[in-house]
């Protein structure tokens, strides 16, 4: 489930049903007024000065950022000021790269008629990201209305799930190629642009397939436009799902499988003729789940994540680019699991996308504004003791300070009884095991013996 500024939306997978997120609550839009116009350049705009606020520092132009987290509704720069704080100072200590979108998840419309630019959302996104020191990269996605055949007005904004996941229409790719360029222009240190979400408004029902010819043009224009603000932008896409099917569903089987099913073929012709038809690209992206469209798991939890690493390594050898995972998922929604099983089965996912090679990848970041969340990054920050680091940000925060991008991975000892309880990862310095049983054994992994409680995850020092 991916959450947009003022509702909860879920993405259409090709038989338009809703794909698999984390819990959310649904919230009611409220979008703010116009206050200010100002008249710059001919077009009259709130906040759309050439650079956003807040400091610039030098930029990142390394294709390959690691591992970080994607912003979403409700996130650490908003709520209790204590809160927020404690959260940038979490954020702080490791600076990992963080993901945001330019219309949703938190963000309003920055173009509600044309020529007319609302950033304020964007910029206290990206101000807050620069304020822990991180990488920030954006997302461009998703279209003001009137670029997809809707009313333009800030007041006029439609929210809903229909109007948010449409395209624009092809008379207006230049518009929204515009609109990319404006957003480059005004945060100059962001360097790093992903092109559209999940191909959202562009799969054709009658045909039963991905649109793929519009999206590459709609992607060619806004590279081109990134190019010409800055020939040292790194642009990518297409930002496919990869949905896969269990072996009984050979409706759109393809090569590209395993025990734990097998990729659609109309999402591998999707990203082939991307692939073949673009004009250029710094790094490819694709998103999906370990599960299948049906929420199998096969042959267990922590098997299918085996898939991330056959996706990354298909990618890889058909683009020869950094392969970028926007989102990735290993646990099925409404899984019941506890924290511990769900971050032992995350840091296997984390195994699973280095091992097949990946350059960056962001977790989907969860968020409530009150109570429990699970897989959360980080307590609420609406709360007034909120902004305490979880778990689940302590192991991606662990994990990219082991394994960067670019990691040589070496072969360790594991007792012939653990190695169908265990998963194991490990550099020249440093071991990740976990338990995948509910139960607790007695592990030797590297020639170190040591109990491990049920779906522990252990860190061993080399």
């Amino acid at each position: 489930m991916e959450r947009h500024r003022g509702t909860v939306v879920r993405s259409r997978r090709p038989d338009r049903t809703p794909r698999p997120r984390t819990p959310a609550v649904l919230v009611v839009a409220i979008l703010a007024a116009l206050a200010l116009i100002l008249t710059t350049g001919g077009c009259t705009s709130r906040n759309a000065g050439e650079s956003g606020p807040g400091r610039t520092g030098a930029s990142n132009t390394d294709p390959a950022l690691g591992w970080g987290f994607t912003h979403t509704q409700y996130s650490a720069d908003t709520g209790d000021d204590d809160a927020v704080q404690r959260a940038r100072d979490v954020l702080s200590a490791q600076g990992l790269p963080q993901d945001q979108a330019i219309m949703g998840w938190g963000a309003g419309n920055p173009e509600p008629s044309p020529g007319t630019y609302d950033f304020s959302d964007l910029d206290r996104r990206v101000k807050y990201i620069r304020s822990t020191g991180a990488t920030p990269v954006i997302t461009l996605c998703c279209a003001p209305d009137w670029m997809k055949g809707g009313r333009a007005g800030a007041s006029k904004t439609d929210w809903s799930v229909k109007a948010l996941e449409s395209a624009p229409l092809p008379t207006h790719y230049k518009d929204f190629a515009a609109l990319a360029a404006k957003v480059a222009q005004r945060y100059p240190d962001v360097r790093h642009f992903i092109v559209w979400n999940e191909l959202k408004g562009f799969y054709n029902d009658t045909a039963q397939r991905w649109n793929y010819e519009a999206y590459t043009q709609l992607y060619n224009q806004v590279y081109d436009a990134l190019k010409k603000v800055n020939k040292g932008n790194l642009v990518g896409g297409p930002y496919l799902v990869m949905d896969s099917y269990g072996p009984q569903d050979q409706s759109y089987a393809s090569a590209l499988k395993g025990p734990w099913g097998s990729v659609d073929q109309r999402v591998l012709d999707a990203f082939t003729y991307w692939n073949k038809h673009k004009k250029g690209a710094d790094f490819a992206v694709v998103d999906g789940a370990s599960f299948t469209r049906t929420n199998q798991m096969l042959p267990n939890a922590f098997g299918a994540t085996d898939k991330l690493t056959a996706v990354t390594e298909w990618v890889r050898g058909q683009s020869g680019l950094p392969v970028w995972w926007a989102e990735y998922y290993v646990e099925p929604d409404k899984s019941g699991w506890s924290e511990q099983q769900r971050v032992a089965t995350q840091a296997a996912g984390l195994m699973a996308l280095a091992r097949g090679g990946t350059s960056t990848a962001f977790y989907w970041s969860p968020e409530e504004q009150s109570g429990a969340c699970p897989g959360c990054l980080w307590t609420p920050t609406q709360q007034d003791a909120g902004g305490k680091e979880l778990p689940m940000y302590a192991l991606i925060a662990r994990f990219a300070k082991a394994f960067p991008p670019g990691t040589d991975f070496t072969t360790v000892s594991i007792a012939d009884d653990d190695v169908p309880n265990v998963r194991v990862l490990a550099s020249g310095k440093d071991v990740l095991v976990v338990n995948t049983l509910d139960r607790s054994i007695d592990a030797k992994v590297d020639g170190k013996s040591f109990p491990m409680a049920a779906y522990e995850v252990r860190w061993l020092t080399r």
